[in-house]
């Protein structure tokens, strides 16, 4: 059994990829181009963003967005301790301070009652914050609405890293389309995910996604004019011929995968009193990049070893909070700061998820959970 079965997608597309990719290497014309703009028009479309610009990968995204809005040394970014590294990541490489906030037990999302205490703390210490990253976590939005209203009245920049949550939705909204700014990530395991690393921005101002295209190719304006400090962050054509032809399916994936997990769910019912799935809201549709649940009483890694005895594969994601994490140990954070956090990093489990999983592979998943948690 494969955690994420991507040859299982590739075998459903195979002969129109085929065609894109050696369309592509006949075309010779690798980096930018017509491809990726028809890729760019189909996801401002698909998102209802006004614009969207193809960058290198998620990280660059991130690490985009906060260089065209200006922030750098001296500046203050929220965001959540219990996600990849390269969210905080791209804070600290601009010389920006991470500060991180507790999450929501249900939903592992940004717990927008401790920021809004976080921010007035901040406040009063004479540090206030200039940007939030909330992150949509598994394919979950988090409360965008309230979020987007506290940073409102803080006057902080919002956006959104929605690396693994492209096709969910927030009360009918489109995720990227939440805020001045989204972002996802095309790598290979996310719910739209090319063959290499790819992502892309999204906002529906014009001058900012200007912006955006400028920075992407190290400041350039015009050829040998560079107006900015950029990066060699570019999207190439080969990944978006793959992304294009997946995105005709991508709807039909999205509702496969939110059928799996309702399937889930149903199976899982019975062991209520061990597993916790993450809580959906019912405002929101969760693309379900994971499916995540939460195993009590210290038993989180002795079920994922039976369930590899078994050949079943699972992912911790995360083992350990960002704000634990050595290379952010300067920050000055310890053992206890953010509970909620430190605890669900030693209870979530991620089960194989993916669009062509089978109801018989998720049989087996929970029964092997039954008996791992059993013995």
């Amino acid at each position: 059994m494969e955690f994420i079965d991507l040859g299982r997608q590739y075998r459903a597309y195979r002969q129109e990829i085929d065609r894109s990719v050696c369309r592509i290497m006949e075309s010779c014309r690798f980096i930018l181009g017509e491809e990726v703009s028809l890729l760019e028009q189909e996801l401002s479309v698909f998102t209802g963003a006004k614009y969207a610009v193809g960058v290198g990968s998620g990280t660059d995204g991130l690490l985009i967005s906060l260089l065209a809005n200006g922030i750098g040394p001296g500046h203050v970014v929220i965001t959540t301790p219990f996600t990849f590294i390269a969210t905080a990541e791209v804070i600290s490489l601009l010389g920006a301070r991470p500060v991180f906030v507790d999450i929501d037990p249900e939903t592992f999302n940004l717990d927008v009652s401790k920021l809004s205490e976080t921010l007035e703390g901040l406040q009063r210490r004479g540090t206030p914050a200039n940007c939030v990253i909330p992150v949509s976590l598994y394919g979950l939005c988090p409360e965008m609405d309230a979020i987007n209203a506290v940073a409102q009245s803080h006057g902080l920049l919002v956006i959104e890293d929605a690396c693994q949550s492209l096709g969910s939705l927030y009360k009918e909204q489109s995720s990227c389309n939440l805020c001045k700014v989204g972002v996802t990530s095309f790598f290979p395991s996310k719910p739209l995910g090319c063959f290499g690393d790819g992502g892309m921005i999204f906002t529906s101002e014009q001058s900012l996604a200007e912006k955006f295209k400028a920075l992407r190719v190290h400041g350039q304006t015009a050829r040998y004019e560079h107006e900015f400090i950029g990066i060699n962050g570019r999207l190439d054509a080969l990944q978006a011929a793959v992304l294009r032809v997946k995105l005709k399916y991508f709807s039909k994936e999205i509702s496969s995968r939110q059928g799996a997990a309702a399937y889930y769910s149903k199976l899982l019912e019975p062991l209520r009193e061990e597993i916790i799935p993450q809580y959906i809201p019912g405002h929101c549709e969760s693309v379900f990049a994971q499916y995540t649940i939460r195993i009590k009483n210290g038993k989180r890694d002795k079920v994922a070893e039976f369930l590899k005895a078994r050949g079943i594969p699972t992912a911790i994601h995360y083992p350990m909070p960002l704000h634990l994490q050595k290379a952010f140990a300067r920050l000055g954070y310890s053992q206890g700061d953010l509970p909620v956090a430190e605890k669900a990093s030693r209870e979530v489990l991620s089960l194989p998820m993916h669009a062509f999983i089978k109801e018989s592979e998720q049989d087996q998943v929970v029964s092997a959970i039954r008996d791992a948690i059993k013995n």
